[in-house]
């Protein structure tokens, strides 16, 4: 399922992170993967598959707070091929003039529209030679179940130490909610945060120093089960008995609000994305979208919002790309009828089985010898 593969990009991206804040969606960039797969030929195609194999969307019709749109928009004039044309919905489809001062703003209040603006701006840049921009926009707006009690964290140890920081606070019946999972980056305490509807949010603790790079794939890994451990044991849990009026258990949560937003440029790991390839200009990567066409820019732009009413997130992802030039044709030595040309001409590359024109060309300086 396209699930289980999205989860692994996103799993691979985390293990690549820096120790620092950041958020990113494996899920928001993976239907464009997926998509190209489908058009692509040669290496690109390999690598997008490797990356990428399932194409079916995601079942999130249904969802009350959570939405993923897709955009395409081509040049004016661009030979974009049959299938494409066919199998892309003109609800998805717009227009490049090739003018920045036009063209930018569409990308961007496209961005703004379909976050609800979060992100306010399309993370790539429309030039004079983008030939296509192909993008997609996943938000997620969640209600809590039950509300957290906002106060005040200032710790006392720690990095953290000597900050005054919003804090959230919850008691709750529900110690289901807290899981010890025994993962290859050590103990780690999730805490699942329930939403009103169909999506929950887990806070995933390491161990004291255990970096972004361990804890966030082991804890995606862990979404699907696996060994636990006693939650007495898990970092940052503590059990005691106190005085009640009843024996019922409680579990209380102490966090922190935050916000943290994020630029990714997705070529810096291009092997990643299964984009090394399709982002060679000397190629031709999509003949099923378009003769000659090469990835030039991959960004996402990434922020969440986690407070004591509920859970906000978006993600815009989006590719550029351009259109090279012919590599010369190889020629083989064979009999033929002979045609002194002694002007200047044209040429096309046509592709056999649809009758593509693949690339047209007009000389007038031959190589000289």
């Amino acid at each position: 399922m396209s699930t289980r593969h999205a989860n692994a990009l996103t799993a691979r991206w985390a293990a690549r992170l820096e120790d620092r804040q950041t958020v990113l969606s494996g899920a928001g960039a993976y239907p464009l993967l997926a998509r190209l797969a489908r058009y692509a030929a040669g290496p690109a195609r390999d690598e997008l598959l490797a990356v990428a194999p399932d194409p079916t969307p995601y079942d999130l019709a249904d969802s009350p707070g959570t939405r993923l749109a897709v955009g395409f928009w081509s040049q004016r004039g661009l030979p974009l091929s049959r299938r494409w044309r066919d199998e892309i919905p003109a609800s998805m489809r717009g227009e490049l003039t090739g003018d920045p001062v036009v063209d930018q703003p569409v990308l961007d209040r496209w961005a703004h529209e379909e976050t609800a603006g979060m992100i306010g701006r399309m993370p790539v840049t429309a030039g004079p030679g983008t030939a296509m921009v192909l993008a997609s926009a996943l938000s997620v707006l969640v209600d809590w179940a039950g509300p957290f009690t906002r106060g005040w964290c200032a710790p006392t140890d720690g990095p953290w130490r000597g900050r005054d920081l919003v804090g959230l606070h919850r008691v709750t019946a529900d110690l289901g909610a807290l899981r010890v999972a025994d993962t290859p980056a050590g103990p780690l305490s999730l805490l699942t945060v329930a939403g009103d509807a169909d999506v929950d949010v887990v806070l995933a603790l390491g161990q004291p120093r255990r970096p972004a790079s361990a804890v966030l794939p082991a804890a995606i890994g862990a979404l699907a089960g696996g060994p636990t451990l006693p939650q007495g044991s898990g970092p940052g849990v503590t059990e005691e008995l106190v005085q009640a009026f009843d024996d019922r258990p409680e579990l209380l949560v102490n966090t922190v609000a935050f916000t943290v937003d994020a630029d990714h440029d997705l070529l810096q790991r291009a092997e990643l994305f299964g984009l090394a390839a399709a982002s060679d200009a000397d190629g031709d990567h999509f003949p099923g979208i378009c003769p000659l066409l090469s990835v030039s820019q991959a960004r996402q732009s990434t922020k969440a919002e986690f407070s004591d009413t509920g859970f906000r997130a978006a993600a815009v992802t989006a590719l550029g790309f351009l259109v090279g030039s012919a590599p010369p044709p190889a020629t083989v030595r064979k009999r033929r009828v002979r045609l002194d040309v002694d002007r200047p001409f044209g040429f096309l590359a046509v592709h056999r089985r649809t009758g593509l024109v693949l690339v047209a060309g007009w000389v007038t300086d031959p190589t000289r010898s």
